[in-house]
Order: structure tokens, then sequence, then C-alpha cells
């Protein structure tokens, strides 16, 4: 199945985007949690991977819908650190729907091309298994010249590891720094908010306007918690692959609505990031060359694990 389908608009759908695109802001980026594929399972009394794989069919729908609402950015969140407690044979299942679907996204990369989608995939990825981290890795390096529609897919991923791994960054420069007079070392002085935020994952992506969650939880379960300081919040009790392009719509009228009630912390925040830039030399030489080394290491690593 291809990760993005063909759906078919009826005249009301096309009345519907053309209305929200017009009469509001429409999100750059949106973030899914996409929850409920296992009650689904139970639901329907099918195995749990089926319920997976329906929840994936239903991703394909729902980036054909971001792409045609004019939404730059997606992050989903696929499979959790804490996934890894489950039983062995569901998370071995998940990572056979993985490995398919990766094999997939390499036999269709014409297809990604002709929509611009570039695959970015965020999270530990060195502790998947090793035929999927070069699936993995394989795809990111693919698409990595397409610019019309990033998709983040969270994989190996909470945000307390996801900061972990900045803080790490930070710590292994200054060690492996092979500079004699150690000149290119970061200062004391440089490290605040804002530089670990250049180290996240999500480094390039701007932080999601939307969060969606699917089937009735309230809470983050640990998803791009530092990120998400200044996003609407939609929860719909909805299981995932029973999401219709109306509960997608709806969405976007929740966060239409909401916005404007915090933009004004959105331009604190802004005025706030602006000061820290100023104020630690953000945009120093001595950043700028770690900020570049650290692009230029994940990816190298990525070649690495592409090639194994």
């Amino acid at each position: 199945m291809s990760w993005v389908s063909d759906y078919q608009y009826t005249c009301l759908q096309k009345l519907a985007f053309q209305t929200l695109q017009l009469t509001g802001y429409v999100p750059h980026h949106i973030a899914f949690v996409m929850d409920g594929n296992r009650r689904f399972a139970r639901s329907k009394h099918i195995d749990k991977i089926e319920g997976h794989s329906l929840g994936f069919a239903k991703l394909a729908d729902v980036l054909r819908w971001c792409l045609d609402m004019g939404i730059r950015e997606v992050t989903t969140f696929a499979f959790s650190i804490e996934n890894f407690k489950r039983s062995s044979e569901e998370v071995e299942g998940l990572f056979n729907l993985a490995r398919e679907k990766f094999s997939t996204l390499l036999a269709e990369t014409s297809r990604l091309d002709e929509h611009g989608i570039q695959i970015r995939v965020i999270g530990n990825i060195e502790l998947l298994p090793k035929d999927l981290q070069r699936l993995v890795a394989t795809a990111m390096l693919r698409t990595e010249r397409n610019d019309k529609l990033f998709l983040n897919v969270a994989f190996a991923y909470t945000s307390r590891d996801e900061i972990t791994q900045a803080v790490e960054a930070v710590l292994k420069n200054n060690n492996d720094d092979d500079d004699d007079e150690g000149q290119d070392a970061l200062q004391p002085t440089d490290i605040n908010e804002r530089l670990l935020e250049a180290c996240l994952y999500t480094r390039h992506s701007p932080p999601p306007d939307l969060v969606f969650r699917t089937s009735g939880e309230t809470r983050l379960s640990d998803f791009m918690m530092w990120q998400l300081s200044t996003s609407v919040l939609y929860f719909t009790d909805v299981l995932w692959p029973q999401i219709t392009i109306w509960n997608f719509l709806a969405s976007i009228v929740a966060y239409q609505r909401d916005r404007c009630r915090l933009e004004a912390f959105r331009r604190q925040e802004r005025l706030h990031s602006v000061h820290l830039a100023k104020s630690s030399e953000f945009y120093s030489l001595r950043v700028q060359k770690f900020l570049l080394k650290l692009d230029a290491n994940r990816r190298k690593l990525l070649i690495s694990l592409a090639s194994n």
C-alpha cells in the first residue's frame, strides 16, 4: 500500500477544503498521535498487527488530506521507546510492518518525488534491528532533496530520550574536539535552551501548530514535550483507523478558532528566543561550526547505517 493514497473527494468535501483555506489560517505543521489501533483490532476481533496495518492505511489518507490542505509538515508518533515493553510478538510484528512499509516506500520513491515528500525518521534509530536501520536510513537519504512536505516519523522515540541525546551531542562535541587550542569548543555561555533546541531531532522543523490525538486519551505520552509549548491540542474519541476527513477538518477548525488565543504567547516566545540569541552570541562562529558538525555527523551516521 502506498504512503500517499489516491483519496477521492466528494463535491461537499472539496467545498469544505476550499472554505477553510480561504477563511482562516492553515497550520504549517501538524503532529498526529495515532492512538487506538489495538483497541480497534479488539473491537473487530482481528489480530493486533492487522489493526496497526489498517492504521497505516489511514495515515496514507491523512497525508493526502494534508498535502491538499497545503500543510507543509506532518509528524506521526509511530513507535515509542516504551513500546519495547510490549510482548515480543507484538514488537516483532510492528517491526515487520515497518519493514514492509519502508520497502514499499523505497519502491515508490518516484511517487514521493512527484509530491515532493521528504521522509525524516526522528528517534533513536540505533535501537532498531540492523535491517530496519538500513531501510530507514536509505529512505531518509533517498528523499532528502524533496521539500514540499516533510513527514517526520517518530520511531523508537520519546521526548526524554530526545532531550538526553541533545545534551550528549553538546558534551560529545567538546570531548571530541580535535582543535589543539580548543578554540572551537562550546563555552558555558553558549549553552542555553536555544542551543539545546537546535540539537533536538526536530532541529530543522518548526514546532507543531496543532497536535491531533485519537482514541479519547488526553495525554501526550512523552511526545515532543519540548516543542509543544505553543501548540493547539485537539483530542477526539475516534480510534485512529476510524477517523474520517470530517474529523480531520474539525481539527483544522479547532486550530483556527484557538490560534488567536495563542498568538500573544507565541509573540512572547519569539521575543524570548531573540533575546537568548543575542545574549548568548548564538550566531557566533563557534556555535555555527558546532551545528554544522552536528548535521554532518548525523548524515554520516545515516550513510553508515544505509551501507551496513
